[in-house]
C-alpha cells in the first residue's frame, strides 16, 4: 500500500489537515489546552499532535503558556483579521457602531453569515448593558439571534432551507424551534425591514437587526440589544435601521 494512502487511513491525513483539526479544535470554551486536551479534541494520537506544536509555535500559530498549556498565537490573529469580507465592513461601519452605542449605551453588534451561521465581525459593549453570548470571530445559529433572522431571512432558498430543516437549537424556553413559525417570521423581516429576537437567547435580552446592503445585496446586519422591558422594539428599529442604511451608504462610497 503507497505510503500516503496508508497515513489518510490511519486517521491521521495530510499534513495541512492535520494542522487545521489542531487549530480546529480550539474554541471560545477551549481557548488553552494541554497536550492531552489537545489530542482528544482533535482526534489525533498524541504523537502526532506533539510533533505538530512545534512547527505551529514556531510560526506564531500558537503559543505555550507559563503553565504548559497551549492557545492561539497573535500571528494566527494577525492573518485572520486581513479577511476582506471582515475587515473592510468593520472598518466603514465601525464610525456609525460606535454612534449607536454612545447614544443607546447598549450592545451594539455587527455580523454576517457565513454558511448557516452567524460570524460576528465586531462588537461594542455598553456599559451596564445585558450580557451577551456573542464575541468578535464567535459563531451562532441562524435562527435565534437578531442578526442571524436577518441574515437568514435575506439568504437563498437552499441555505433557508438547510438552516430549517432541524434540528433547531433551543436557547431559552422562548426560542423559536418551528420551522413554520420561523418562516412566517422571516416573511415578517422582509416586509418590516428588520427582525426582533425576544428573550430566543437569553431570557433577559430583546434584540432588534436591520440588513446592511451593498450591491442589492444584503451582506450583514447590524443589531442593538438591551434588556427584556427597557425599549420597545419599534423605537430600537428605527435607531438600528438608521444605522444600518448609513453602514450601506458608507460600503457604496469610493
Amino acid at each position: 500500500m503507497p505510503r500516503s494512502r496508508r497515513g489518510a487511513e490511519s486517521g491521521t491525513g495530510p499534513v495541512l489537515g492535520r494542522a487545521l483539526r489542531i487549530l480546529g479544535a480550539f474554541s471560545a470554551k477551549y481557548p488553552e489546552m494541554t497536550l492531552s486536551e489537545l489530542s482528544r479534541r482533535s482526534g489525533l494520537p498524541v504523537s502526532t499532535v506533539h510533533r505538530m506544536l512545534g512547527e505551529l509555535i514556531a510560526w506564531g500559530a500558537l503559543e505555550r503558556g507559563d503553565e504548559g498549556c497551549y492557545r492561539v498565537g497573535l500571528r494566527l490573529w494577525e492573518v485572520a483579521s486581513l479577511a476582506p469580507r471582515g475587515q473592510g465592513l468593520r472598518e466603514r461601519a465601525l464610525p456609525f457602531l460606535e454612534d449607536l452605542s454612545q447614544v443607546t449605551r447598549e450592545n451594539v453588534q455587527l455580523a454576517v453569515r457565513e454558511g448557516t451561521e452567524v460570524v460576528f465581525v465586531e462588537r461594542i459593549a455598553g456599559s451596564g448593558a445585558v450580557p451577551v453570548l456573542t464575541r468578535v470571530g464567535g459563531r451562532f445559529a441562524l435562527t435565534a439571534s437578531g442578526v442571524g433572522l436577518v441574515l437568514l431571512a435575506h439568504a437563498p432558498a437552499e441555505v433557508q432551507g438547510e438552516a430549517l430543516a432541524g434540528p433547531i437549537e433551543r436557547f431559552t424556553p422562548g426560542t423559536v424551534t418551528d420551522p413554520r413559525t420561523l418562516r412566517r417570521m422571516l416573511a415578517d423581516v422582509r416586509t418590516n425591514g428588520y427582525a426582533v429576537s425576544d428573550r430566543q437567547v437569553t431570557m433577559d435580552a430583546l434584540s432588534v437587526a436591520a440588513p446592511v446592503h451593498r450591491g442589492g445585496t444584503v451582506i450583514a446586519s447590524v443589531s442593538l440589544v438591551v434588556r427584556h422591558g427597557s425599549a420597545s422594539a419599534p423605537g430600537l428599529a428605527r435607531l438600528v435601521c438608521t444605522s444600518a442604511r448609513a453602514i450601506s451608504r458608507a460600503l457604496t462610497t469610493p
